[in-house]
C-alpha cells in the first residue's frame, strides 16, 4: 500500500504544515440549529463562542465573488428558483434567511467575522461543466492576507491541482465519498482523484468509514478528516478511524 501512495502522492504530506487540522472539531456549515442557519453569520459566531473550527461551502455570484452558501440554487433555504450564479454579490447580499436576520456572507466578510479565532476548512462546490477554476482563483485572492489558519478542499481534484500551482502556501484538501451521490464511487477513481489533486489531507465520508484505503492515507502521515458525523454512532467512528470529526447536531462532543 506505501509503494502504491508513494506514486500517487509523492511527495510526502509535510506533517508540520498539517498538525494544526487534526486539532479541533469543525462545525459543519457553522453551529447551525435553534434558529442559526446553515453557513450564515449566527452559526459561525456560535461556533467560534464553543471554540470550533468551521466548515463552510463557496459558490460564485455571477460578478465572481466568492459566496459562503452551500446549494446551487435559493429553493430550499429561500424559497426562490435563481441558480447563484445567476445573481450578482448585491443581489445575494439582499437575500435574507427566513425567521433570520441573517444575510448571507461573502468569503470577504467571513473571514473578517472569524478573524483567525478558530480555523476555516472552506469547500468550494463544483460539478460537471463548472469553471471552477474561476471560483479558485476568487477564493484564493480573498485569502491572500489572512493569517488565520485555513484550508480549502473539494471534491473537485481540480481545486486541490490549482492551488498547488498557484497558491502553495495554502492547505489543500480532496473530499472523498464513495456510494452513489460521490464522483469517487469507484475505486479507480479514487485513485485518479488523489493522484490528480496530490492533496495535504481528505475529508472522507463517515459512512464509508472503516476502509482500507483510509486507514492505508493514515498510516501513510496524511491527516484524514470525516464527515458529517451527526450522531454518537458517527462520532465513535469518527473518533476510531480518522482524525477529526466535520460535525453537527447529534454528533458534536
Amino acid at each position: 500500500m506505501l509503494s502504491h501512495l508513494d506514486r500517487l502522492l509523492a511527495p510526502a504530506p509535510d506533517r508540520a504544515r498539517t498538525s494544526w487540522l487534526t486539532e479541533r472539531t469543525y462545525a459543519h456549515r457553522g453551529l447551525h440549529g435553534e434558529g442559526r442557519v446553515e453557513n450564515g453569520p449566527s452559526a459561525f459566531r456560535a461556533a467560534i463562542d464553543a471554540g470550533l473550527g468551521i466548515e463552510c461551502d463557496i459558490q460564485r455570484s455571477r460578478d465572481d465573488w466568492p459566496m459562503v452558501y452551500h446549494d446551487w440554487d435559493f429553493s430550499r433555504l429561500h424559497g426562490r428558483p435563481e441558480a447563484g450564479e445567476a445573481l450578482t454579490k448585491d443581489e445575494w447580499l439582499a437575500l435574507r434567511y427566513p425567521g433570520s436576520g441573517d444575510s448571507v456572507l461573502t468569503l470577504q466578510e467571513l473571514l473578517r467575522l472569524v478573524d483567525g479565532r478558530v480555523p476555516l476548512l472552506i469547500e468550494i462546490k463544483s460539478r460537471r461543466g463548472y469553471d471552477v477554476e474561476r471560483t479558485c482563483r476568487r477564493v484564493a485572492d480573498a485569502l491572500s492576507d489572512y493569517r488565520g489558519r485555513h484550508a480549502v478542499m473539494s471534491f473537485d481534484p481540480r481545486v486541490s491541482r490549482w492551488l498547488r500551482r498557484h497558491a502553495p502556501a495554502t492547505v489543500r484538501g480532496l473530499v472523498i465519498r464513495e456510494d452513489k451521490a460521490g464522483h469517487t464511487r469507484a475505486a479507480w477513481r479514487r485513485h485518479l482523484a488523489l493522484w490528480i489533486a496530490k492533496p495535504d489531507f481528505v475529508a472522507y465520508h463517515v459512512k464509508a468509514l472503516p476502509n482500507a484505503f483510509v486507514a492505508g492515507l493514515r498510516g501513510y502521515g496524511m491527516p484524514v478528516l470525516t464527515w458529517t458525523v451527526d450522531s454518537p454512532e458517527a462520532l465513535a467512528i469518527a473518533r476510531a478511524h480518522a482524525d477529526a470529526p466535520i460535525a453537527e447536531g447529534a454528533g458534536l462532543p
